[in-house]
């Protein structure tokens, strides 16, 4: 008989209720993959793309696709990493709510001394995103003042200090007065609600506009973003937590001042080795001084799935939601 394990799997696509905590059969690692037994999981609004039906998976399927832990075995082919060393990931993980899984070897961040589970989880897909966002997507300069929907949410705070570290003027949208001073922690310039706020961007640049949006929201904010933007601005969407977006007349971009639209995808971003060291290296390099804070980590048992998704999709959270494994 097969070992087995504790996982949470998506019985069927829906809501949070489909997601159930039951007894699987345990992965091995192939060639070039590892095998490592899971103590943090991240939640992410990927993990309900795919419960949702979405994605390409169908189900049933082992839910979760970041985690950290430590390597159990190791697949032939794989150098550069030892059994009992700490790693990370958010790619090449597929069921990182379950024990054990098993990740490709090129997918897998090792864990500076210093840098505990909770941080480290925090800092992979919701920093990696940040990081492409504020140096790739729309290099951000001193010259940029740049919208940030959702600013006290998960991404949004990573952003912002991002933004701040490379010298960007930053206006953030929160939906309550404690997301304000979540906001206002991490840095945000300008703090304002959603009613009006392209008006409101261009009361704070003198009528110009933001250099760049980026929009987390989707269908409630998506029209208006355009129009906060200047005269060859960038709205870069990067969620729909409102609902999708609708469809868009590319010609009418032309009137709005020229204005360019992209939606990109972490894992776009994270396609080498080489890639996702150099992200990790800054990243876990300025938490290390100092120069960026790590926003609240929200704790769920990993037998509590159902109530950490219930939370994250009724936007009550800030900062990081995590599932927590069994020693």
């Amino acid at each position: 008989m097969p070992e087995t394990m504790n996982a949470v799997v998506v019985s069927a696509h829906g809501g949070p209720e489909n997601l159930e905590f039951r007894r699987v059969a345990r992965p091995a690692p192939e060639a070039g993959q590892v095998l490592v037994k899971l103590s943090v999981a991240g939640v992410n609004y990927l993990d309900v793309a795919q419960r949702n039906g979405a994605t390409t998976l169908q189900a049933p399927f082992r839910a979760g696709v970041e985690g950290v832990g430590v390597i159990a075995a190791l697949g032939t082919e794989v150098t550069g990493f030892a059994e009992g060393q700490r790693v990370g990931w958010l790619a090449g993980g597929q069921g990182s709510f379950s024990e054990f899984t098993v990740v490709e070897a090129p997918q897998v961040v090792a864990i500076p001394e210093g840098i505990d589970d909770f941080t480290a989880v925090a800092a992979l897909m919701q920093g990696f995103t940040a990081h492409y966002l504020s140096h790739d997507t729309y290099a951000l300069g001193p010259d940029d003042t740049v919208l940030i929907h959702a600013a006290a949410g998960g991404v949004g705070q990573w952003l912002t200090q991002l933004a701040k570290l490379k010298g960007a003027r930053v206006i953030g949208t929160v939906s309550s007065p404690a997301k304000e001073d979540a906001a206002r922690t991490n840095g945000v310039d300008h703090v304002i609600g959603y009613d009006g706020f392209a008006e409101n961007v261009r009361g704070l640049t003198g009528g110009e506009g933001a250099s760049v949006v980026y929009d987390g929201v989707g269908q409630a904010t998506f029209a208006e973003s355009l129009r906060a933007l200047r005269i060859r601005g960038m709205l870069v969407a990067i969620g729909a937590a409102s609902g999708p977006i609708p469809p868009l007349d590319v010609n009418s971009l032309a009137g709005l001042g020229s204005l360019a639209v992209t939606r990109p995808t972490v894992s776009h971003h994270v396609r080498t080795a080489e890639e996702i060291s150099r992200r990790a290296s800054d990243l876990f390099g300025w938490i290390a001084t100092g120069a960026i804070s790590v926003p609240p980590v929200t704790h769920y048992d990993i037998t509590q799935a159902v109530q950490a998704f219930t939370a994250l999709e009724s936007r009550r959270t800030t900062g990081k939601v995590v599932l927590v494994h069994s020693s």
